[in-house]
């Protein structure tokens, strides 16, 4: 619920400004354009509300509060604000870059004008070159395909990784089910050990049990997320559910082997799994989507055994490829994770035995 309405409420305000409505701005046709469009109250996603005055007014503006900062364009654009914060820095990085556009297209007008002179043309017509090249700028667009299947909020990184810490947190059920048959853990596990039926049976009945009830919490979540919050998790609905079943399967597998491999108490095993748990989700991204990538590019074989990133690495994929392959090897290395650790509880399950209970 608190990630719900995150985005809308972070939107950045219109910022407004001033412009020294001198001459050397009225003369530049690429400053006049570009906070033209900027500030086209026609466009709902425009940056600034425009106020052009002069530089008398545009002080008085920035004194009284009703302006963030002004723009005045003399032989360099020079930006006067009153203190630094995030609508003071956007206008400064605006004003460099419309610099930066504006050089290069006195850059194209000078080549151009020289390659006249140099054909023989002297009589050139400035004005003309000039339009043409600003034009040209103005119209190019870039060659870019987006094959991704949407647009990737950045909120549904936390939704990913809060998916991811509720398939391991079925490792405390994992582990309840394993200890309800321990003879050292419970007096129920003392009346399985002296049992006639199969011990093997009772635990996999246990396992599949808590295995069950850990889908339909995850499925609630989904509804949920789905239906209530609105999350969009795309259009690959069944591979989003089929790497929750395995991601819980994981989780499971997780609280089975410290269930099984640790020689204490409930409630030491259960604060286990939850600090393995809330580690894997930390480095997956939860606490700080930049985390991630950090773990990665530093140190990436921690991600790579962290099945908590292979959960939220795997519904990347769905949106950042338009194949399946990085899917389906996230989905396999869940399962080989899984499988190790259940190999190693049942390897520890066989060798307890109990002089006496």
């Amino acid at each position: 619920m608190a990630f719900s309405n995150i985005e809308n409420s972070e939107k950045l305000e219109i910022i407004k400004i001033a412009i020294v409505d001198n001459e050397d701005f009225q003369d530049n046709e690429i400053w006049k354009e570009a906070f033209k469009t900027l500030s086209d109250k026609e466009n709902e996603d425009r940056l600034f509300d425009t106020k052009y005055t002069t530089e008398e007014e545009a002080k008085q503006l920035l004194q009284d509060g009703e302006i963030v900062g002004y723009m005045k364009l003399e032989e360099k654009p020079k930006v006067i604000v009153q203190s630094s914060g995030i609508n003071e820095t956007i206008l400064k990085q605006v004003t460099e870059e419309i610099t930066q556009n504006s050089e290069i297209v006195s850059n194209l007008a000078e080549n151009q004008i020289k390659k006249e002179m140099t054909a023989g043309n002297y009589t050139i017509d400035y004005e003309k070159i000039y339009k043409d090249i600003l034009e040209m700028t103005q119209n190019q667009e870039a060659n870019i395909e987006n094959i991704s299947n949407s647009n990737l909020s950045y909120t549904m990184i936390e939704f990913y990784t809060l998916i991811a810490m509720a398939c391991l947190y079925g490792g405390i059920l994992g582990m309840v089910a394993i200890n309800q048959n321990l003879a050292n853990m419970s007096h129920n596990g003392k009346r399985v050990s002296v049992a006639p039926t199969t011990k093997g049976k009772v635990v996999l009945s246990s396992i599949l049990a808590a295995y069950l009830v850990q889908l339909i919490g995850l499925a609630l979540l989904f509804v949920y997320t789905v239906f209530v919050l609105k999350v969009d998790y795309g259009t690959n609905l069944p591979f989003i559910i089929l790497l929750g079943a395995v991601g819980s399967l994981a989780g499971l597998s997780i609280g089975l082997a410290i269930g099984t491999l640790l020689k204490t108490n409930e409630n030491v095993k259960t604060g286990i799994v939850i600090s393995v748990t809330m580690l894997g989700c930390f480095l997956s991204g939860m606490m700080g989507i930049t985390m991630k990538y950090i773990v990665d590019t530093n140190l990436p074989i921690v991600n790579k055994i962290n099945p908590a990133s292979m959960i939220t690495d795997g519904f990347y994929s769905l949106y950042y490829y338009d194949t399946f392959d990085r899917f389906f090897f996230n989905v396999a290395s869940l399962l080989a994770f899984a499988i190790i650790m259940m190999i190693l509880s049942y390897t520890s399950l066989r060798k307890q035995k109990f002089e006496r209970l």
